[in-house]
């Protein structure tokens, strides 16, 4: 069965790669998150060249897509946890999650919500 999971990624500016696999190793156990499960990793555009995310990509060699904020307001309505604080500084109602749902396609549904970390929220669609 071909991958099909899209991680959804989140993060603040300069976010160092050291964090974001701490945070990705903390996710996957926490949610028993195969790796080789997922199809490739989403995030907003405004973050998508930000090294870490370039490097985790590289790492796990799957794509990196990265979207709009004005396309991920569009996934609002599917958002578990919907944010105005995360509106304020991204012109979306959240990044992980929408991302996900953004990557993954209209008949996507969220497997798993947002979880926080230091620096960086991470969810998966499928």
């Amino acid at each position: 069965m071909p991958a099909r999971a899209w991680l959804g990624i989140g993060c603040r500016p300069g976010l160092a790669p050291a964090t974001l696999d701490a945070a990705l190793a903390a996710f996957a156990a926490r949610h028993r998150l195969d790796l080789a499960t997922l199809a490739g990793l989403a995030t907003l555009e405004a973050r998508a060249g930000e090294p870490a995310l370039v490097a985790l990509a590289g790492r796990l060699g799957l794509p990196l897509r990265a979207f709009s904020a004005a396309r991920l307001e569009q996934e609002t309505p599917r958002l578990a946890t919907p944010s105005a604080r995360v509106f304020a500084l991204t012109g979306c109602h959240g990044v992980a999650e929408a991302a996900a749902l953004a990557a993954a396609g209209p008949a996507a549904i969220l497997r798993i919500p947002r979880a926080a970390f230091a620096a960086v929220t991470l969810a998966v669609a499928e």
